[in-house]
């Protein structure tokens, strides 16, 4: 356990040393939010947006940290060799793996916690009706998405192929997922497309948590069978 959590820091402080990986995860949701804060109307279900968007753009970090970011290191490492290289040594590549998915996931929630501050200290973000479940919520988002990262990561060749077929999952998955615009807000069609996305349900559950409306057990479940299929698949095809 000590092992694996040297790795995890090591691993942390070199994803946040990266400029660009630290702006798009930490500094961008907050241009985001202010962008999308300069109406400040109510959404037609009543919501308060402010209180619709930081869990949004939650997922927006989650996506961008775990179908991003991760996939193209973990191409890098072994473009670099790095986990043959381990394969020799105690630190298996195994542990380096969990590593990455750890530290990814914390500069996930690093993001998310800028955000809400953001929000509430600029925006009169009010406090999440059910701490428990909102936490639930994004644990159960965090490692569905980050089980797909890991299956990117497994299949592509190298790093530059890891990041376009990750920009092109994430991005059009935010668009129709919710987690840029509110699902109230776009087409019957758009809905439909996006409740196929595994970012919808991580979406539609973050928000209900926060609101305090009643959350999908079968919207929790499905993420968590994502989780345990994505990691399997990622397992079974991934070489170093």
């Amino acid at each position: 356990m000590k092992g694996l959590s040297q790795v995890v820091r090591t691993e942390l402080r070199l994803i946040v040393r990266d400029p660009m990986s630290a702006f798009f995860a930490l500094a961008f949701p907050v241009v985001l939010l202010w962008v999308k804060m300069r109406g400040g109307d109510d959404l037609p279900s009543g919501t308060r947006e402010i209180d619709a968007t930081v869990p949004m753009l939650s997922v927006f970090v989650i996506g961008l940290a775990a179908l991003v970011v991760l996939p193209a290191t973990l191409a890098q490492y072994r473009e670099r060799r790095i986990l043959k290289r381990l394969l020799a040594t105690p630190a298996a590549p195994g542990m380096l793996l969990g590593a990455q998915l750890v530290a990814h996931l914390l500069l996930a929630l690093s993001g998310t916690a800028v955000v809400v501050v953001a929000g509430a200290a600029g925006f009169g973000l009010g406090a999440p009706a059910n701490v428990l479940r909102v936490a639930v919520a994004w644990l159960l988002g965090a490692l569905s998405l980050g089980a797909l990262g890991m299956l990117i990561g497994a299949l592509v060749p190298n790093s530059r192929s890891a990041t376009l077929v990750g920009l092109s999952v994430f991005f059009p998955m935010v668009f129709v997922s919710g987690a840029m615009v509110p699902r109230e807000l776009t087409s019957g069609v758009m809905r439909t497309v996006g409740d196929l996305t595994p970012m919808a349900p991580a979406v539609s559950t973050l928000r209900a948590a926060w609101s305090g409306d009643e959350q999908s057990t079968t919207t929790l479940a499905v993420m968590a069978l994502i989780t345990v299929l994505a990691t399997a698949a990622a397992a079974r095809v991934f070489r170093a």
